[in-house]
């Protein structure tokens, strides 16, 4: 077994880059990855973070890779991924690209699923992927021998290696009901940043209480160079990046969705339905000017001059 851990992701700063992560060059952001020899194979295990549009769409999970040795070169030749929303496997992800589709209502958990196939099936899945030289140098027992440590590595790099992210709060507050806005006027290190909307929720302990937890639901990085927004920044952390040429500004875009009464939906989808069932658009509607003002003084500032870190580091 061999593992290689990264303290940095992969192209982070890549918006209007396309990729279908099946064939061609991987521009996802990868982190830890481990490997595991199966003797005419390798499997590797690794956490991937998709964003959307620069990426298939926004996911996050562990992809378990079959390798091996494929005209002089090393190759992937199956794939599965092992997603909160995409699962799938790729027969010859570099030569045929052959997607198909797990079933989470029949297959289950994604992981368990793709173990289960390694171990019965791999031969016949390296010949539909045109690896058929390979399929029968397969070693039955050195694929067993490797599975059990593949599969406890990859449920826990399932969890331990999600991006997510705390940010600050922000500056300017504005209560909502039962949730709360967050403006804040923030600098990456890379030199990017804008205006930042955080929408907040206390979901611990009673408001007020010395206990209370405050959780950001949403946020809204409405940067210079690489505007996106995060569905659940400290759950499922599924990132969007605007597409420029259709949203030339991005915080308009944010304040219409409050305004038309999207904010709902999207809580919801953060993982927060609990929040999403009191919500109350009449409250949102009424500090919407306030709001609107306040965040168009605030965008119209020069960036900090020093990067503004995150409430918690990595």
């Amino acid at each position: 077994m061999q593992e290689q851990g990264h303290s940095m992701w992969y192209n982070a700063n890549a918006p209007n880059r396309r990729n279908r992560h099946f064939g061609g060059v991987i521009v996802a952001q990868q982190g830890r990855k481990t490997t595991f020899d199966a003797g005419a194979v390798s499997f590797v295990v690794q956490h991937e973070l998709w964003d959307g549009n620069i990426d298939d769409h926004s996911d996050q999970g562990v992809a378990i890779l079959v390798t091996g040795q494929a005209g002089g070169k090393e190759t992937t030749l199956l794939r599965f991924n092992c997603f909160d929303l995409e699962r799938s496997y790729v027969y010859g992800p570099e030569t045929v690209n052959k997607v198909c589709r797990m079933d989470p209502t029949v297959d289950g958990n994604p992981i368990g699923w793709s173990v289960k196939q390694l171990k019965h099936k791999l031969p016949a899945m390296l010949q539909a992927a045109g690896h058929e030289d390979l399929a029968h140098q397969i070693d039955p027992q050195a694929v067993v021998d490797a599975l059990p440590e593949l599969e406890s590595t990859a449920r826990a790099l399932f969890a331990t290696g999600r991006n997510t992210v705390k940010h600050n709060r922000g500056t300017d507050m504005f209560e909502a009901g039962n949730f709360r806005f967050g403006l804040e006027m923030r600098k990456q290190v890379g030199g990017d940043g804008g205006l930042a909307i955080h929408v907040l929720a206390d979901l611990a302990g009673t408001p007020g209480r010395t206990y209370t937890e405050e959780t950001e639901l949403l946020a809204f990085d409405c940067f210079r160079e690489a505007p996106h927004y995060h569905y659940g920044p400290r759950n499922k952390n599924h990132r969007i990046f605007w597409d420029k040429t259709l949203v030339s500004d991005p915080l308009g875009w944010t304040l219409e969705q409050f305004k038309s009464g999207k904010l709902r939906d999207m809580i919801q989808r953060a993982g927060y339905p609990g929040v999403a069932a009191d919500y109350d658009h009449g409250v949102v509607s009424a500090l919407m000017p306030a709001l609107e003002k306040r965040a168009r003084e605030m965008d119209a500032q020069p960036l900090p001059a020093e990067p503004t870190p995150n409430l918690v580091p990595r």
